[in-house]
């Protein structure tokens, strides 16, 4: 048995570092052509996400969709699996009923048949349509910051609020863009105004500049898109977090969500936090997620 996991753990180090080196030299190779700064950071992220025992993933559900996970290395099947949906971007195809689609057979073509699911802003609405089409497969619903309770004429608002297109700040051209995308998703001082805008503008050629048009378009989307009157009420126990200073989906909406919901439903509240979450208070948030997805208070 001692040997077996010594094995383990030698090949998942020689992965690692194999893989290591495999995007250092492609990164080297095409210096010239793309932000190599950038990659390089990006390298460091996903290696340190395979020191976290976990492999990317890529599954073909047909000829023009691929779905893209980061999936454990060693699963753990005496503890419940967690699905975790990010935010904002894709593609205007992949509108949310879509991607919960995708993403649900994507999920079971890896073997997740039951899982819980924790998404944050545009991930939110996923998740909440993988819970209403995939009852029997989504255990419990974890939203942050999600504006699924946003009337027509609270958009509106908040929009002149805001006071700039939506696909200006969510598919930033310029380094002040991108500063300002920040600003509205933090509340704490970022640290961004000190970042040189060459890295900003290595930063959006690889986030935003691959389908730039399809991302602009998903945003007007989303603008146009009217309120659903007749949200679906999910059956599943959800938990509901919101930074109590979000500029972008304020506070109000997660009471809306939470009367919505009705006693399956739980809210928490981080103070000094805006809309994202994940970034100010990632411990506070990590801990809400884990207790509530255990089942321990």
């Amino acid at each position: 048995m001692e040997s077996k996991h010594l094995w383990q753990l030698i090949s998942f180090y020689l992965s690692t570092t194999l893989a290591l080196l495999r995007h250092l030299v492609l990164h080297i190779l095409t210096l010239n052509q793309s932000p190599f700064i950038i990659k390089f950071m990006d390298l460091i992220l996903s290696v340190y996400f395979r020191l976290c025992n976990l492999i990317p993933c890529a599954v073909d559900l047909d000829d023009q969709t691929t779905i893209h996970f980061w999936v454990t290395n060693h699963r753990r099947f005496d503890r419940p699996s967690l699905v975790m949906i990010h935010g904002y971007g894709g593609n205007p195809l992949w509108q949310f009923v879509y991607q919960a689609k995708c993403l649900s057979d994507g999920l079971k073509r890896i073997g997740v048949d039951r899982f819980s699911v924790y998404a944050i802003s545009y991930g939110g609405f996923v998740a909440y349509r993988m819970a209403e089409i995939r009852p029997d497969a989504v255990e419990k619903v974890a939203i942050v910051s999600s504006g699924l309770s946003f009337t027509d004429e609270q958009r509106d608002q908040q929009l002149r609020t805001i006071g700039r297109h939506p696909s200006e700040i969510l598919v930033p051209k310029k380094p002040d863009d991108l500063r300002l995308l920040v600003n509205l998703s933090t509340f704490k001082q970022s640290t961004l105004k000190w970042v040189p805008d060459f890295l900003l503008r290595q930063f959006i050629t690889l986030m935003y500049d691959h389908c730039r048009k399809e991302k602009i378009e998903l945003a007007d989307y989303l603008v146009k898109k009217k309120a659903d009157p007749n949200l679906h009420v999910l059956t599943q126990e959800t938990l509901i977090i919101w930074g109590d200073q979000d500029k972008v989906f304020p506070l109000e909406l997660a009471y809306n969500l939470q009367r919505h919901l009705g006693k399956n439903s739980r809210l928490e509240i981080i103070k000094n936090v805006g809309h994202a979450a994940n970034l100010e208070s990632p411990d506070e948030l990590n801990k809400l997620i884990f207790s509530f997805v255990i089942g321990c208070s």
